[in-house]
């Protein structure tokens, strides 16, 4: 009984041992081969191509900004002389067929005005001069503003358009801004042949390095579009020599697109 009780107690030692044996080579191979994998995914070759593509557009919208401010002694008075004002746009805005979904109210907001008054000279005056004369800040007036944006979209109405504007007496008329209603269509096709351009360069200068393209680990983009065009103070008022309306030259946008594309190295 001995002998077989210690024969099973150098068995189960044996097979302790051996799990144990066993479940460490199972680890530093593991270990072992996730460094190499991790190794390799960082230290993988790649080339990178760009590529660019441009559509260009006729542009349909004319952006235009301006603002409507009146004075007055009351706050009353003041947003009353902008309402009659901006009466007056709205209604030659329509006669232009300018719709109200494509004009909006920006910002309205008033603000006092101030003048600093002088009290009466309460001391004498003596051969050195006169003292400092107290007085303070005293409220005159108010000032009412509203900002309005609009969008034109028969463009060869602009500057028929902003000349009436500025024969209503508005400040401020930033514009017209040309763009493109459905620029994020174009955008998408500029991307297109931007890629396609990457690609084709890829193809090309892989041949000529005698190497194979992978599978792509990156890619990028950026893109410009077209810089504002403003009117001139001589656009906003209507000339007296002529009924002639101002035509401004709306042109064509270009709408652009840059693409980097990064290839692993087979």
């Amino acid at each position: 009984m001995e002998i077989l009780q210690e024969n099973k107690e150098k068995l189960y030692r044996g097979l302790k041992i051996g799990a144990i044996v066993f479940i460490a080579v199972f680890f530093l191979n593991a270990l072992f081969d996730g460094g190499n994998s991790m190794y390799d995914e960082k230290n993988k070759n790649t080339i990178t191509f760009s590529g660019h593509g441009e559509v260009m557009a006729v542009p349909d919208i004319a952006n235009v900004s301006f603002t409507i401010r009146k004075e007055a002694k009351t706050v009353k008075a003041a947003q009353e002389g902008v309402a009659l004002v901006e009466k007056d746009v709205l209604a030659m805005l329509k006669n232009n067929k300018v719709e109200d979904k494509d004009i909006k109210a920006e910002s309205v907001s008033f603000n006092p005005k101030y003048e600093y008054v002088y009290d009466k000279q309460v001391a004498p005056c003596t051969q050195y001069g006169c003292p400092p004369n107290p007085g303070k800040n005293v409220i005159t007036g108010y000032e009412a503003y509203e900002t309005i944006s609009l969008k034109i979209r028969s463009t060869d109405d602009t500057g028929k358009i902003i000349e009436e504007l500025g024969s209503l007496g508005v400040s401020n008329l930033y514009g017209p801004n040309f763009t493109v209603d459905k620029e994020d269509e174009l955008k998408a096709e500029a991307r297109k042949i931007a890629i396609t351009d990457a690609k084709e360069k890829a193809k090309s200068l892989a041949k000529d390095l005698g190497v194979r393209l992978g599978d792509i680990s990156s890619f990028s983009e950026s893109g410009n579009y077209p810089m504002p065009m403003y009117a001139s103070g001589d656009m906003m008022m209507k000339s007296e020599a002529s009924s002639v309306s101002a035509v401004i030259p709306k042109g064509e946008n270009t709408i652009t697109s840059d693409v980097s594309i990064t290839y692993e190295l087979r």
